[in-house]
C-alpha cells in the first residue's frame, strides 16, 4: 500500500468493521450471518476447524450457525463439489434459501506450499496483527471481521470466500441487487493477476470473460490490462443470489426432491468441480459451451466431467455475473512460505496504520519477527528470521532467514539458514519435526534446492524407502521425518536430515528402521488439539516473559497491570517456580509484586503479600544471623537499684 491515503482509508474501514463485529455480538437487532460454513478436506481437518471455533465461541455470534463440512470419505471433490455439499446441508435444515444470509469460506486445501499450516488449516494461519481485544489474529478472524458489515448490505444470498486470501476493503462499497451473481474484484498488478484469475469486464459492467492463470501477453492481447498495468483480479469472493442457489441445488434434485445419486454425479473425486472455473464460466458473457468443455479442469478431464459441465451450463447460463470493483482495496495471498516471509519482514510496514506489526503477542526483541513466541536475549538468531508459536531458549542458534513454527529450541540446538522447522504431535502420541527449505515447493521433488531423486542415489537410499508405493516422487510425499517419543529428539533428527541432504552425511541404520512420516502423512495424522494446547501454552509464557522484561528494563510495576487475566495457569505456576529458584532477593520481590499487579484482585493480592513475605523472611533471617545462645542466663527476682 504505497499510497498513504489508501492506507488510512483501509485503516478506518477496518475500525468500522470491528465496531460492526462488536455490534453483531451485543445488539440483538444487528444483521448477522444466518450460517457461517467452513469447508474442509476431510473429517480429520474438520475436527481441527471445530476445535478452533470452539476456542472462539465467546467471540462468535450466538445467532449464527457455525458449521464445518468436510469432503465425504476423504475424497477431494473440488471447491464446486464442496459448494453443492453446503447447499445440501442448508436445505436439510431450511425450507428454502429465501431470506437467508450465508457465508461460506472454502478452506479444504492441503496447504502443500505452506506445510506448517496444513494441520490446523491455512484459514487459521497467523496474521501479524493483535486484535483490539488483545487476541493474536488469524486469517479466519480477519476475514470474519472484514465481512461483518455485509449482512446489512444484502437482503439474502451467499457470500463465498477463499480460505487462503485476506481481503482488505470497505463493505459499504458493495452494491448488489440481490439477483444473479456478482464477482468482487480489486485492481492488482498484472504480475499478480497472471498467477491467479482475471476478469475481463464488459461494457455493461458484467463479467465478459474469465481468464484463469493466463500469461501477461495474452492478458494484454485481450485488453484485460489497463494503462497502469493493472487487472481486475479474481479475489475468490463471489456473491450468489437465491435464484442462482436454487439453480445449483436443482442439479441434485429429481422432481423437486433430493436425489442422492444425482448428488454423487456432481460431488465425487473424479469430477472435482471447481467453484471458480466450472461455476463462474457459464455466467460470463462471451462464454460458449464448446470452449467450456475444453477448459482445464481442477482434476482430470473425463466423460463424467463433461456431463456435469453440460448440466451446469444449462443451469447457470441464464444468469450473468456483475463485476463489482472495490477501491481502495488490497488482496493478500497466503500461498507460499516466501510470501509469508516477505509479509512479515518487509510488507508488514505497509499495514502499520491497521495495527499490523512484526511482533505480535510475543516476547522478543527487534532481531526477528514473531507471533506468539519467546526469544531469549542470550539466544543467537540470524537476520530476517520469523518465530511462530515457538520458544528459543538461551544458547540456541538459528541461521539467517529461517522460519520456526511450533518448536522449542534449547541450548546446543543449531538450526541452519533459510530453513522451515515445524514440530507436530501425532494422534499416536509421537512427535515429528519437519524441516524443508524456505524456497522449496513441496509439490516438486526438490529439498533445499537439491533433487530428492539424486539425493537418494548418492546416499544409496532406495526409492521404496523414501516414497510410498505408487506415490508421486515429490517432497510432499517423501518419508523423511522419524517419529520420536520426545519433541527434542525430533528436532535433532530434523537437523540430521538436513545434513544428509545438503552435506552428504550418510543415513544411519536407525533412520532406515524408524517409522517415518512425510509432510503429507504428518498432516493427516497430526493431533490438532495438541497444537491448540501448545498455542495456549505459548500465549501464557509470552505473558510471563513480558512481565520479566518489564523488571529487567526497570519499568514501573503499574505497566504490568492487566497483562494477566486470571489466576496463574499450571504452566505459569511452573514458570514462576523456576524463575524464583534462580532469583536473588530483589528479583524474587519484584517477580511476586509485578505478577500481583498484573493479576489484580484477590489472586494479585496474594502475590503482592508474597513479595512482602520474601522481605520479611530476609529481615528475620539476617536478624537471626550471628545470634548465639547463652545457656547460663536465668531469670531472677529482685528490685532494680
Amino acid at each position: 500500500m504505497s499510497n498513504n491515503n489508501t492506507s488510512l482509508f483501509l485503516a478506518q474501514s477496518y475500525q468500522d468493521a470491528w465496531e460492526d463485529y462488536q455490534r453483531s455480538l451485543r445488539q440483538p437487532a444487528f444483521p448477522v450471518w444466518d450460517y457461517v460454513i467452513l469447508t474442509a478436506s476431510d473429517e480429520h481437518q474438520a475436527e481441527g476447524f471445530r476445535a478452533q471455533l470452539e476456542a472462539r465461541k465467546e467471540v462468535l455470534s450466538s445467532r449464527t450457525v457455525f458449521a464445518v463440512i468436510p469432503d465425504e470419505d476423504g475424497v477431494r471433490v473440488g471447491s464446486g463439489g464442496a459448494t453443492l455439499s453446503v447447499l445440501r446441508y442448508i436445505r436439510e435444515r431450511e425450507k428454502s434459501f429465501k431470506g437467508l444470509r450465508i457465508l461460506v469460506i472454502h478452506s479444504g486445501g492441503d496447504s502443500k506450499r505452506v506445510p506448517q499450516y496444513s494441520a490446523l488449516g491455512k484459514l487459521f494461519s497467523p496474521v501479524p496483527h493483535c486484535l483490539p481485544d488483545g487476541r493474536a489474529s488469524s486469517l479466519f478472524d480477519e476475514s470474519l471481521i472484514a465481512v461483518s458489515s455485509v449482512p446489512g448490505r444484502i437482503r439474502e444470498g451467499m457470500l463465498l470466500l477463499s480460505g487462503d486470501v485476506l481481503l482488505l476493503f470497505n463493505p459499504l462499497l458493495i452494491d448488489y441487487s440481490g439477483r444473479g451473481a456478482a464477482a468482487i474484484s480489486f485492481k492488482e498488478p498484472v504480475a499478480t493477476g497472471r498467477d491467479h484469475g482475471v476478469y475481463l469486464r464488459g461494457e455493461n459492467g458484467n463479467v465478459k470473460a474469465f481468464l484463469h492463470k493466463q500469461p501477461e501477453s495474452e492478458l494484454r492481447r485481450l485488453g484485460a490490462v489497463n494503462d497502469a498495468g493493472a487487472v481486475d483480479i479474481d479475489t475468490g469472493a463471489l456473491i450468489f443470489g437465491v435464484d442462482v442457489l436454487n439453480a445449483l441445488y436443482g442439479l441434485i434434485l429429481t422432481k423437486g426432491e433430493p436425489d442422492l445419486q444425482k448428488y454423487r454425479d456432481f460431488v465425487n473425486g473424479k469430477v472435482r468441480l471447481s467453484l471458480y472455473g466450472d461455476f463462474q464460466y457459464p455466467m460470463a458473457e462471451d462464454a460458449t459451451l464448446e470452449q467450456f468443455l475444453l477448459e482445464k479442469p481442477e482434476g482430470e478431464m473425463c466423460p463424467q466431467l463433461c456431463d456435469a459441465r453440460r448440466a451446469l451450463w444449462n443451469a447457470l447460463r441464464p444468469f450473468r455475473m456483475k463485476l463489482m470493483r472495490l477501491a481502495p482495496a488490497k488482496f493478500i495471498h497466503f500461498g507460499t512460505v516466501m510470501e509469508i516471509q516477505r509479509l512479515m519482514q518487509e510488507e508488514v510496514k505497509d499495514y502499520r496504520d491497521l495495527g499490523w506489526s512484526r511482533c505480535v503477542s510475543s516476547s522478543i526483541d527487534d532481531r526477528c519477527a514473531g507471533y506468539v513466541s519467546v526469544l531469549s536475549p542470550n539466544a543467537s538468531v540470524g537476520r530476517n528470521c520469523y518465530l511462530e508459536v515457538s520458544y528459543v531458549h538461551s544458547g540456541a542458534r538459528v541461521g539467517d532467514g529461517t522460519v520456526l513454527s511450533y518448536v522449542d529450541l534449547h541450548e546446543g540446538d543449531v538450526i541452519p539458514s533459510y530453513a522451515v522447522l515445524h514440530a507436530l504431535k501425532l494422534m499416536n502420541g509421537k512427535f515429528v519435526c519437519r524441516i524443508y527449505g524456505v524456497k522449496d515447493n513441496p509439490k516438486e521433488g526438490f529439498f533445499f534446492g537439491n533433487a530428492l531423486e539424486q539425493i537418494a542415489i548418492e546416499l544409496n537410499i532406495g526409492s521404496n524407502k523414501l516414497w510410498p508405493e505408487n506415490e508421486e516422487h515429490s517432497l510432499w510425499n517423501a518419508l523423511l521425518y522419524p517419529e520420536c517419543d520426545k519433541v527434542q529428539e525430533a528436532v535433532s533428527w530434523a537437523v540430521r536430515i538436513y545434513k544428509m541432504a545438503v552435506s552428504g552425511e550418510k543415513p544411519s541404520k536407525e533412520w532406515e528402521s524408524l517409522n517415518r512420516q512425510s509432510l503429507c502423512s504428518g498432516f493427516h495424522e497430526a493431533d490438532p488439539k495438541a497444537l491448540l494446547s501448545w498455542n495456549q501454552r505459548m500465549r501464557e509464557l509470552v505473558q510471563m516473559n513480558d512481565i520479566k522484561r518489564l523488571i529487567e528494563e526497570g519499568r514501573p510495576a503499574h505497566e504490568a497491570a492487566g497483562k494477566l487475566d486470571g489466576p496463574l495457569s499450571p504452566v505459569q505456576e511452573q514458570w514462576m517456580c523456576t524463575h524464583l529458584d534462580r532469583a536473588d532477593l530483589s528479583r524474587k520481590m519484584r517477580l511476586h509484586y509485578y505478577v500481583g499487579t498484573a493479576l489484580g484482585d484477590i489472586h494479585g493480592g496474594i502475590e503482592v503479600q508474597a513479595a512482602f513475605g520474601v522481605l520479611r523472611k530476609e529481615v528475620l533471617d539476617r536478624s537471626l544471623t550471628g545470634l548465639t545462645e547463652c545457656r547460663d542466663a536465668s531469670i531472677v527476682s529482685g528490685e532494680y537499684t
